[in-house]
């Protein structure tokens, strides 16, 4: 039966029930999706929410906070709306799931856009304060953008790390962990970013290819007859000559207060046209090859023998200011993959170097570290003073080549180290910091923040599952964590440190809760403010405040502290039950929220974290404004809907890059038309529905209805599985299928002659309808939580006098007796139908029919098919959407088959169906018998479609 209305005459005379509802086909989405998110607001929907879940079992999403600078862009959409989604499903079956969004608001990138639009030189008081103007100003724009994407939260109450009691709250888990014993202040190498002026942390450090002098540099020998020795000689053969190192930053040279072997690597004594070179033995044949030489090898030494050799510094001979040696220390981190087999050490820069030069006895009083915080040496270096580093690698090279020790040179690629803000390359610069200790026992003398930390990976549930070996080993190999930054917009590490000592006040836990109370009432400008005669009295005289600022990534990784148990503790919960980012927070919030709570609670502070890809393009690539490739979600929710953009993430499996175009976000369209059309339908066909009326008990339904509710139970059950494993694309195409092959193929495609033929109030048409009433309630709820706009647009119609359906809790289902048996029959009916389609269609390319209804079929079949089709008895021509349908047992399955004859009946004005009894009442030549007993006399009866 097609949906096509008879024309206007007949249908008057004869009419079918062909109902309207006010759900329409078109969804213009972008016009009507803002208003119903104004509506949202006004309706207090999300108050409505929380007051339906209120003492239900908590399930705590912790929101990562996105950063309050720049518009929303896709990476957000796609995080937000995961979020989103599994807020809204966990509330939907039977959890009370808070969404408290929230941002990050201190740092660097609000400092620079101040500086941009001020200057650099304003107080301090003056940065705090419009810093803070700005980031709330940021705040409010993202936060439309988000409600606009559909997402429901407390978007009234968000916390923001900026919120006086959020920053007062860092403050207190500072002390904290100070009084546990985990915070120490030393001179270590550190990230330092020359455009930051500042320390950074390890998930501010980015990774790009750079293009360098690489040099190999000869360190003259100053201890010959101790060299000699190493090698098993009396006397070396030349006096000429000396140890060799390769570096990729000759800028570091200057600084150079030792060399490092491996010791257990062979060395080799080889004498050249340069002198007596000592290389690696592995090395030998490819670094005589590159610098252009010709040797033979004297003698060999494993690395241990050359032991604190000392050599003299390559411009030594150049200025007196480098008339110093080097010793030689043994470092298992060596390698020969490149260079000679020996390195420089200048302990200021690297941390392998500072660590090796330590544990040799050197004081931090003696380190020499030219470099200051804007990237140029000091005026007083000799030959470079005041040049920027990256200037004076050539000077430097100049100056080894006058000075005879410069061997080779050449332009080297290699990934190195840039600033993920400013895409310039940074450098490790030891700087006195204050650090959390990853292997210092705290004072109670339990384990160390790394043991403590790997323990919380290990009782941490991920999806996926590789997220868990990621983080482990970022937590295993990472350096201390570098708790200070040089920076003004950020929270204060309020100590007060003495000025000739560096020591600590010794009342500094009592003097942060003091400076915590203060900032409690009036923000972070009250340490700046602050008299030091306030709280410590006359030892003013001999303390001063510390300048540092926390990093940025305490403010959000101590959030479980400050907000799940602090401004937010009414609705969270500790530890949260999922946290939720993109993949490149296993070194951002992940890890800085797993070193937080180990230190302040031994644990994780969290149970699960889910991981999502970012966004690529439909060729794979990243998006980049220089590739012009970006999709801004706001352009996409102006133009196709945000709904689109909610089925599209949740169709795609987030574990991996989420990839789109144009051309995906059209089959995303396509597959969304589906679901409404089939929402449509659903609705058209219980607009003439009341439940409390019409509703028929199940034993009135006819077998092919508790087949579908069966069949739409089974899959409620397993898409709530997937939803209870955060896996939505399976959900998505369940829904999809479910709409286009179960309903739309099958159950409506038959449904459709019985809802519009029948009579209007006859058991056979009410208890179609009871079926579709549960599948619509079903499947509204199931796919509310990605479709959220459209749900809510179609609940309205289904029940209007209810606000929202995300009060509601997801469907059950009656239950169905035998529910098993009938999907196995059916499906098996299902498999015979689609033979039966095949054979109509081949007979109405050889024109022997028209539509499916001008058949007439015959099925030959055997064993269980025979069985399920004669059944349905007189009903199978209605499953086979065929005029009469007959099934003939037979012996086997080779036998079986499908017979396809045109009718030689006339064809039924009303139903469409060619029958034989057309014209039997003369008062109505035009109808079929049924369709006048549907019409004026007590209806047809039907047993299973």
């Amino acid at each position: 039966m097609s949906d096509k209305k008879a024309d206007s005459k007949s249908q008057a005379k004869y009419p079918v029930n062909l109902l309207d509802t006010p759900f329409p086909m078109r969804g213009d989405l972008p016009k009507r999706e803002p208003q119903r998110v104004k509506e949202w607001e006004e309706k207090r929907v999300y108050d409505k929410i929380r007051a339906a879940s209120r003492g239900r079992p908590r399930f705590v999403l912790h929101d990562g906070p996105p950063y309050a600078n720049g518009d929303i862009h896709l990476g957000h959409a796609v995080n937000k709306i995961l979020k989103d989604i599994i807020v809204k499903s966990r509330n939907m079956a039977g959890f009370d799931a808070a969404y408290v969004p929230g941002w990050d608001c201190h740092g660097m990138p609000i400092e620079i856009q101040i500086e941009k639009q001020f200057g650099k030189s304003l107080p301090v008081t003056e940065v705090q304060q419009k810093a803070r103007a700005y980031a709330a100003e940021q705040i409010e724009k993202q936060k439309a953008g988000f409600k606009r994407l559909g997402v429901l939260g407390d978007w009234d109450n968000p916390y923001k790390t900026m919120n006086f009691s959020n920053e007062a709250g860092e403050i207190r888990a500072l002390a904290k962990i100070l009084e546990k014993g985990y915070v120490f202040r030393g001179l270590k190498p550190v990230n330092w970013c020359f455009d930051c002026g500042s320390a950074l942390a390890e998930a501010e450090v980015e990774y790009k290819d750079r293009n360098d002098p690489s040099v190999d540099v000869l360190f003259p020998f100053a201890d010959p007859e101790k060299t000699a020795r190493a090698f098993g000689l009396e006397a070396l053969p030349r006096a000429e000559g000396g140890i060799v190192i390769w570096t990729t930053t000759p800028w570091t040279i200057p600084a150079n207060q030792a060399l490092n072997v491996h010791p257990e690597l062979v060395y080799a004594l080889v004498d050249t046209p340069r002198g007596m070179l000592i290389l690696a033995e592995e090395r030998v044949a490819a670094c005589l090859q590159e610098f252009g030489l010709t040797g033979k090898v004297v003698a060999t030494a494993p690395g241990a023998k050359l032991a604190n050799v000392r050599f003299h510094h390559p411009l030594a001979s150049a200025h007196p200011g480098y008339k110093r040696t080097s010793p030689v220390y043994l470092g298992e981190y060596v390698t020969i993959d490149t260079g000679t087999g020996i390195v420089h050490s200048s302990p200021a820069y690297g941390v392998e170097d500072f660590e090796a030069c330590k544990a040799h006895g050197l004081a931090d009083s003696d380190i020499i570290n030219p470099v200051m915080g804007d990237g140029r040496y000091i005026e007083s270096l000799p030959l470079f003073g005041g040049l920027s580093i990256w200037t004076a690698n050539a000077k430097i090279i100049e100056a080894l080549d006058a000075a005879g020790t410069l061997i080779h040179k050449e332009k080297y690629t290699h990934s190195y180290m840039h600033c993920w803000r400013h895409k310039t390359p940074i450098i490790y610069r030891a700087t006195s910091q204050w650090f959390a200790g990853m292997d210092v026992a705290p004072k109670d003398g339990g384990p160390t923040l790394r043991e403590t930390a790997l323990a919380g990976v290990e009782a941490t549930a991920f999806y996926p599952s590789w997220g868990k070996q990621r983080l482990h080993n970022m937590i295993a190999h990472r350096p201390d964590w570098t708790l200070s930054r040089q920076r003004q917009w950020g929270v204060p590490m309020a100590f007060f440190v003495h000025k000739e000592t560096g020591e600590l006040h010794p009342r500094t836990l009592e003097l942060l809760e003091a400076v915590a109370e203060r900032v409690e009432k009036h923000g972070i400008e009250a340490w700046q403010t602050l008299d030091p005669r306030e709280l410590i009295g006359d030892d003013a005289n001999m303390y001063e405040k510390n300048r540092d600022t926390l990093d940025v990534w305490f403010d959000s990784g101590t959030t479980h502290w400050h907000v799940l148990r602090g401004s937010h503790k009414d609705v969270s919960a500790f530890p949260a039950d999922l946290y939720l980012e993109g993949s490149d927070q296993h070194r951002g919030w992940f890890h800085s929220s797993l070193l937080t709570a180990s230190m302040l609670d031994g644990r994780a502070p969290y149970k699960a974290l889910l991981t999502h890809g970012f966004t690529v393009d439909g060729e794979g690539r990243k998006m980049s404004k220089s590739l012009g490739n970006g999709v801004d979600p706001h352009d996409v929710a102006s133009r196709l809907g945000a709904e689109i953009i909610r089925l599209w993430i949740a169709s795609t499996d987030y574990s991996g890059e989420l990839a789109i175009s144009e051309e995906i976000l059209k089959r995303v369209t396509e597959s969304y038309r589906r679901i409404r059309n089939t929402l449509r339908f659903l609705l058209a066909n219980l607009s003439d529905f009341d439940f409390a009326k019409d509703a028929r008990p199940i034993d009135e339904w006819l077998e092919i209805d508790r087949y579908a509710v069966a069949l739409a139970d089974e899959l409620q059950r397993d898409i709530l599985a997937h939803y209870e494993k955060f896996e939505f694309h399976p959900v998505v195409a369940k829904l999809l299928t479910f709409c286009s092959e179960d309903l739309g193929g099958f159950y409506l495609d038959v449904l459709k002659d019985r809802l519009y033929t029948c009579a209007p109030d006859s058991n056979a048409r009410r208890a179609a309808q009871t079926a579709i009433y549960h599948i619509a309630q079903g499947l509204l709820r199931i796919m509310a939580p990605f479709l959220s706009f459209t749900a809510e647009e179609a609940w309205q119609v289904f029940q209007p006098g209810k606000d929202t359906i995300f009060t509601e809790l997801y469907y059950r289902y009656p239950e169905v007796p035998g529910g098993d048996t009938l999907r196995e029959k059916w499906a098996l009916l299902r498999t015979i139908r689609g033979n039966v389609t095949k054979a109509l269609e081949e007979a109405r390319v050889a024109n022997l029919i028209g539509s499916s209804l001008q058949a007439e079929v015959e099925i030959r079949a055997t064993g269980a098919a025979f069985d399920a089709l004669k059944s349905l008895d007189d009903d199978l021509k209605f499953v086979l959407i065929t005029s009469a349908a007959t099934v003939v047992e037979v012996g086997s399955e080779a036998e079986e088959g499908v017979d396809v004859i045109a009718s030689k009946y006339l064809k039924c004005e009303r139903c469409w169906h060619y029958r034989a009894d057309v014209g039997a009442d003369a008062a109505h030549p035009t109808l079929c018998g049924r369709c006048v007993s549907n019409l004026f006399g007590n209806g047809e009866t039907r047993s299973a479609a």
